[in-house]
């Protein structure tokens, strides 16, 4: 079967959601940030570092790793719209569900500091909102909502699982 990718900002609930999704399905669940960290045998902040560009030439890297599996659900970065080609690989192997979530949730909810694109503060949030929301549109097969209770929204995501083919 198809492999779920989940998409969205960093702190929109890809994580919790993709944790419980998985283990609802019976299938593996797979942090690409973590797994690039592994793969890697660095942190993201320190590819960071040395430049954006590095990261995403990393990122793209496990991504390729990833969309060659098969029944995963996979939680991406944030900014993995920003290279059409990993939405083309993950796409080839994936049903592609936008996390949407208001900035304004984000900024109450998560810890800037763990996030490196978030190290200037809550406004960088709302601007990398406007930034990759039309990628996150032009990408999605299916998009949600989440306002609060990821419980509800891995309920929606398995209704629709139930009416479409993965």
């Amino acid at each position: 079967m198809k492999n779920i990718v989940l998409i969205g900002m960093p702190g929109s609930g890809k994580t919790t959601i993709g944790k419980i999704l998985a283990a609802k399905l019976g299938r593996t669940f797979c942090d690409a940030d973590h797994l690039l960290e592994e793969w890697e045998g660095t942190t993201i902040k320190e590819l960071f570092a040395v430049g954006e560009e590095n990261f995403r030439e990393a990122e793209t890297r496990t991504i390729k790793k990833l969309a060659d599996a098969r029944d995963l659900v996979i939680a991406t970065g944030g900014g993995v719209v920003k290279r059409p080609e990993n939405m083309e690989l993950l796409r080839s192997n994936g049903l592609i569900i936008f996390i949407d979530r208001s900035p304004e949730l984000i900024c109450a909810d998560v810890d800037v500091a763990s996030r490196p694109l978030l190290m200037a503060g809550s406004q960088r949030i709302f601007e990398l909102y406007k930034e990759r929301f039309d990628l996150y549109q032009n990408y999605k097969d299916f998009a949600f909502c989440n306002n609060g209770e990821p419980e509800t929204i891995v309920d929606e995501i398995l209704n629709l699982l139930k009416k479409v083919e993965t």
